[in-house]
């Protein structure tokens, strides 16, 4: 954009500002719409901070009439909307829109319903994921995902992401523990998907909107599935002088018939990242550990961690390591909640991605990963929920160092592109956002993005709510292609095909 035109832009924009204060100061109190930049910026980027925008106004809502309202104006006005949780997320799918507001749920934040026979709660977004299970608690029952940012992210980011975290193996993503939504759509009109049973009339746009990353309705009310707290749980930690041995052991345990509570899986720069900071008493010499729990009555547990510790041994496992108390359970599974901040305190910067593989390919992969690390001279730490194949490879850089960025970017990008290439997917509970948008180009067809766009339009046809995130344009696509030309060679040709 030329000189002229940005100077035509600006006056624009504090004219959308101007009217935006007038239109959304009659549904908001003062405190609880902000318009200066001290008051906006915090609002500019989620979890990933590489890319950031700051909004024209970030709107609190604390009641749905006035989410209902806001919708409405901004429809009117043709204001886009990025709705926004916690801002944990970690794929840019919350950064703001420089002509649009910020729709923050934090204010939404009270537990509506805790029904302990039907083993249900309902909820608003802004309740955080951890808050659930300890309202729970009292009745023995709990909410089954969680991320490892559960203290602080909320259920509304865990629907738009539909997130999972360390126990998704047995217990499903948010999208198997979610029963209802209630929500807006950008037209200001009420939409309900889903209830309280487990199954509803129609068609299932219960499973479309999980996960939808803000694109279609904006959510004001979750139902959600209570499980029973366990008697009792068990990790086994089990050591590995090789990689690929690991992730092979984790393909023996599922094929035993086996599906752990947890089944988690970090290299030897993780453990020795997390070690000093957690002290969870990982074993620093090993080139992998599992961490894989049994949960159950007691008898169950002593059978399934028996069974477990000897598929982990036929597979090559040098020691395992039974948790022998409930604290110290927790300090196994704390040390791999706190990996990503433990790469905080070893690096300036780290970019932590999101892919999904078969889980036979889980060696083979962290080879490909440390190959990588040569080409781009960057090291990754690598945490995984190695039982549905969801890696976390954590990229170590230096922003303030010209050109790590840009590296960090491209092999982040490389790792996904592995992913597709082995029968994956580029995301597993991030989402797409911003981030892997390019890699959607990799992964899905111009025929098949038309159809997400045809999706989109049913929703919005204004394409307001959380725009030019997750479903990359043609045009995009046919730019990456030329950026991405591997002249009829396959990539990765070394690795074996799905």
């Amino acid at each position: 954009m030329n000189r002229s035109a940005n100077a035509a832009a600006a006056p624009d924009l504090a004219g959308r500002q101007q009217q935006l204060a007038r239109s959304l100061g009659a549904v908001l109190p003062a405190a609880s719409l902000l318009f200066r930049p001290e008051q906006t910026v915090p609002f500019d980027c989620d979890g990933l901070a590489a890319f950031r925008q700051t909004p024209l106004a970030v709107a609190l809502p604390e009641t749905e009439q006035q989410v209902c309202r806001i919708l409405r104006i901004c429809r009117e006005l043709r204001v886009p909307v990025v709705a926004r949780g916690a801002g944990t997320g970690l794929s840019g799918g919350a950064m703001p829109c420089a002509d649009g507001i910020v729709l923050s749920l934090a204010k939404l934040n009270r537990i509506l319903e805790l029904d302990p026979v039907a083993c249900i709660a309902r909820v608003q977004p802004g309740v955080r994921n951890l808050a659930v299970s300890e309202a729970a608690a009292p009745y023995g029952l709990y909410y089954a995902p969680d991320p490892s940012s559960q203290i602080a992210c909320t259920i509304g980011g865990n629907v738009a992401e539909n997130s999972g975290g360390v126990h998704c193996l047995k217990y499903g993503l948010t999208i198997h523990n979610v029963l209802g939504l209630r929500g807006y759509t950008v037209d200001g009109e009420a939409i309900t998907l889903g209830g309280s049973m487990l199954d509803a009339p129609g068609l299932d746009l219960l499973a479309l909107a999980i996960g939808s990353e803000g694109m279609l309705i904006v959510v004001t009310e979750v139902t959600l599935k209570l499980v029973p707290k366990p008697q009792l749980a068990q990790v086994v930690m089990a050591s590995f002088d090789d990689v690929v041995k690991a992730g092979d052991a984790v393909a023996a345990i599922v094929a035993a018939g086996i599906i752990p509570a947890g089944l988690e899986m970090m290299d030897r720069k993780a453990t020795n990242a997390v070690e000093p900071f957690v002290k969870a008493g990982y074993d620093l010499h090993a080139a992998a550990i599992l961490l894989a729990e049994s949960d159950g009555t007691p008898e169950e547990v002593a059978d399934e961690i028996g069974e477990m510790e000897r598929v982990l041994k036929a597979a090559g496992s040098i020691a395992c390591t039974v948790s022998q108390s409930e604290s110290e359970r927790q300090r196994f599974w704390s040390g791999r909640k706190n990996a990503f901040p433990a790469a905080g305190r070893v690096s300036p910067d780290y970019y932590c991605m999101d892919g999904t593989i078969p889980r036979k390919h889980l060696g083979h992969v962290l080879r490909a990963i440390e190959r990588m690390e040569e080409k781009y001279t960057l090291r990754c730490m690598n945490v995984f929920h190695a039982g549905d194949g969801n890696l976390h490879p954590l990229i170590l850089f230096d922003a303030n160092q010209p050109g790590e960025w840009e590296r960090a970017d491209r092999f982040g990008a490389d790792i996904l592109e592995l992913c597709v290439k082995l029968g994956g997917t580029i995301t597993g509970e991030h989402g797409v956002g911003i981030e892997k948008i390019n890699s959607m180009c990799v992964q899905f067809s111009a025929a098949e993005c038309a159809a997400f766009f045809g999706v989109k339009h049913a929703f919005d046809a204004h394409d307001l709510l959380n725009p030019g995130k997750a479903i990359p344009t043609l045009a995009r696509c046919a730019e990456y292609g030329r950026m991405h030309v591997h002249r009829g060679a396959l990539p990765f040709a070394d690795l074996p095909r799905f």
